[in-house]
């Protein structure tokens, strides 16, 4: 046996085809897998199982010396605090092995993790036993655990690797084309050091010119000039199993080191592998819920003339039935975090993920912050309703690991040429557009708020509490007094109270249960050599306070400057901002609010109020959640016809507010940044 044949049979063993092939035997011939109902999706069923959830990112979790990041994840008291707050769910984000491998040494990741090579732990964050083991401490506590799911690309693991060597069916995983050696010329050289070497937009037209590749694609996700100017890349000459070297081009959405799966060839490997990954997950892990990432990307075709089609391709809608169909079908439920159109998120909730991200409303009320004005949010919210997108399917987010978008693909593409009512003036999308991405970056970052930092093309690296810092125009964060932390934390009560009074799954950060500020880009400089700043609202934390002594993750990012401490100091003081989401969840919780259904979004006259009516479950009459987004003080009188007359209370507070009158008149009173979800005792309503 040769060195070639030995290395290749040490890659198949870290095969995650060939772990997803192996695992495929014990479902065969079984009943489980058809005793769920599995081919729509199920967002309400999700509801129930989980409607609050906390999002933790592995690489800034701050953990005890000696202790890994799952058995902090895991720990006792971090559980004690959450059940207390009201958590029903954590989403772990990437905790699996990623990055890729180099000869027999493995490469850390390009892209915090979601570079997958491996369906085991990443040995930094710990083991799969404590990996199950904080499920079980989840399920104690009535809560579940949100596992990963990367259905686009993988790291450059041992199952690139293979395809790199025309092993098998291998390179049927990937979208990789072998170019003939006489063509070699049109490729750059691969410099030292590198693995591959991006393609210029002339060399991608060229071999598209020459029938290998589908050409350039709609738009250059993370977009770097010299880094990443095109969606290509080619690897240097690789002698193959067979003796023959090749030169491959590959596709990469995203990074160079995230080659995007083929999800239309005859060997079907990439469903056998991805399929693989999310019944190991439930079945193994634990896990009861399976995030789909990049789940939009899964389709490319070339066209006769421009761009590649790439996005809203019908073969992602295929793939998503199959994968949100599987994971039902194994008892679990999916979400997507899909930043595409609206009518992509519609159409690829029908069968596929159970629910859906809410990019709709997200970018829109974080510019209804900035600027004091609800018009653009209230667009967006009727616009959501157009596309019979149900808010009950959608997961309203605070704070994640990405940057905040301000890419507003709806009105980029599809959109760009429709007309909509903006400011007393119609306008097409693309128009519109720029005009909410010029007003949200001027304030959100540069001389306004230097601390906040441009991501590409995309959007803006921040926390939640710098998108706050900056609306309220603090330029440096070192000067906060405790006064502008107090008015922080109202505002970011103010968010709290839109995203959690409204149907659907209600989602918050540790970066925000602590009140992260952004770190010091010195600080992680060497993270943003490729341009990603993402890493400056990334920052390390530690939720329940056990190491108080530690100034970095167990990744090394240093830990941010909190403004409102760990979970277990403000769970001791009733005004805290982790007390006053409790006691809006538990206000949440009892009326069913997640349950609930939308029924109307009243015009309003005042910029800043932003007013939902919702219809409560089981017969408990209507909420109405009125929120003021701006810096003046809100006194309005609404009227909401076909609504019985009734009492009006403060739900939070449990004050009587007033009365909604026979002909349907309410006043509303709200300080600046105030927030009110109130309910018409023993009403009934309609839409």
């Amino acid at each position: 046996m040769t060195d070639q044949d030995e290395y290749i049979k040490w890659l198949e063993a870290r095969s995650m085809l060939k772990i997803s092939q192996d695992r495929a035997k014990l479902y065969g011939g079984q009943s489980r897998l058809w005793m769920n109902a599995y081919a729509e999706s199920q967002p309400r069923r999700a509801i129930e199982i989980s409607s609050v959830w906390l999002t933790v990112y592995p690489d800034a979790i701050v953990s005890p010396e000696g202790s890994s990041v799952l058995q902090a994840l895991g720990h006792e008291a971090l559980w004690k605090q959450l059940s207390e707050i009201g958590i029903q769910g954590i989403h772990t984000g990437p905790i699996k092995q990623a990055g890729g491998i180099s000869g027999d040494q493995f490469t850390p990741s390009v892209d915090g993790n979601f570079d997958r090579i491996s369906f085991d732990v990443d040995p930094l964050f710990g083991t799969e036993e404590e990996l199950v083991r904080m499920s079980r401490i989840a399920a104690a506590h009535n809560a579940v655990t949100i596992d990963d799911l990367i259905p686009a690309h993988t790291g450059k693991g041992a199952d690139f690797r293979l395809a790199e060597r025309a092993y098998g069916l291998y390179p049927g995983l990937y979208h990789m084309v072998e170019i003939r050696q006489e063509d070699w010329h049109l490729l750059p050289d691969v410099p030292a050091g590198r693995d591959a070497v991006n393609l210029s937009p002339a060399v991608c037209d060229e071999l598209k010119a020459r029938h290998y590749i589908v050409g350039q694609l709609q738009r250059v996700i993370f977009f770097e000039p010299g880094v990443k100017d095109t969606d290509w890349s080619a690897t240097p000459a690789i002698t193959g199993v067979d003796g023959i070297e090749r030169r491959w081009v590959y596709l990469h959405y995203f990074k160079e080191g995230q080659p995007s799966l083929n999800w239309l060839d005859p060997s079907f490997t990439a469903q056998q592998m991805i399929l693989g990954d999310a019944l190991y997950a439930l079945d193994c892990h634990g896990a009861r819920g399976i995030r789909l990432d990049a789940n939009g990307f899964l389709g490319v075709e070339a066209r006769a003339e421009g761009p590649a089609w790439s996005e809203s391709h019908p073969l992602s809608i295929t793939g998503n039935q199959i994968l949100g169909g599987m994971i039902r079908k194994a008892g679990g439920f999916s979400f997507q975090e899909l930043n595409l159109t609206l009518d992509d998120i519609a159409q690829m909730s029908k069968g596929g993920a159970d629910l859906s991200y809410d990019f709709v409303t997200r970018p829109a009320y974080q510019h209804a912050l900035l600027t004091g004005d609800t018009e653009f949010l209230r667009l967006m919210l009727q616009q959501m309703h157009a596309f019979k997108i149900d808010p009950a399917s959608l997961i309203h987010a605070l704070q994640n690991h990405d940057e905040l978008t301000t890419e507003l693909v709806h009105f980029w593409t599809l959109h760009a040429h429709d007309m909509f009512m903006y400011k007393g003036q119609t306008i097409p999308g693309s128009i519109l557009r720029e005009h909410i991405r010029e007003e949200m970056h001027e304030r959100l970052s540069g001389e306004h708020a230097p601390y906040n930092l441009r991501f590409v093309t995309n959007g803006i690296s921040c926390t939640t509490a710098s998108l706050i810092t900056a609306t309220l125009g603090i330029r440096d964060l070192e000067l906060i007094t405790e006064d502008d932390i107090a008015q922080i934390q109202k505002i970011h009560l103010l968010l709290v109270m839109y995203n959690a009074m409204q149907p659907g799954v209600f989602a918050l950060s540790g970066w925000d249960m602590v009140g992260a500020l952004p770190l010091p880009a010195e600080a992680v400089a060497e993270r943003m050599l490729d341009g990603d700043t993402r890493w400056i609202h990334r920052g390390g934390y530690d939720l329940a306070g056990l190491a108080p002594e530690e100034q970095a993750s167990v990744r090394g990012i240093p830990k941010a400057r909190d403004l409102y401490g760990s979970l277990d100091s403000q769970l001791q003081r009733s005004d805290s901002f982790a007390s006053m989401v409790k006691k809006i969840l538990a206000v949440r919780q009892a009326y069913g609010i997640a349950s609930s259904k939308q029924i109307l979004v009243p015009e309003v006259d005042s910029p800043g109020l932003l007013v939902m009516v919702h219809e409560l479950p089981a017969g408990k009459g209507i909420q109405i959640s009125a929120l003021n987004f701006g810096a003046e003080v809100i006194s309005e009188e609404l009227t909401l016809a076909g609504f019985t007359p009734g009492t009006v209370v403060d739900m939070i507070n449990e004050t009587v507010e007033g009365d909604l009158s026979e002909d349907g008149r309410l006043m509303i009173n709200l300080e600046p940044y105030e927030a009110l979800s109130l309910r018409i005792v023993n009403s009934s309503g309609h839409f």
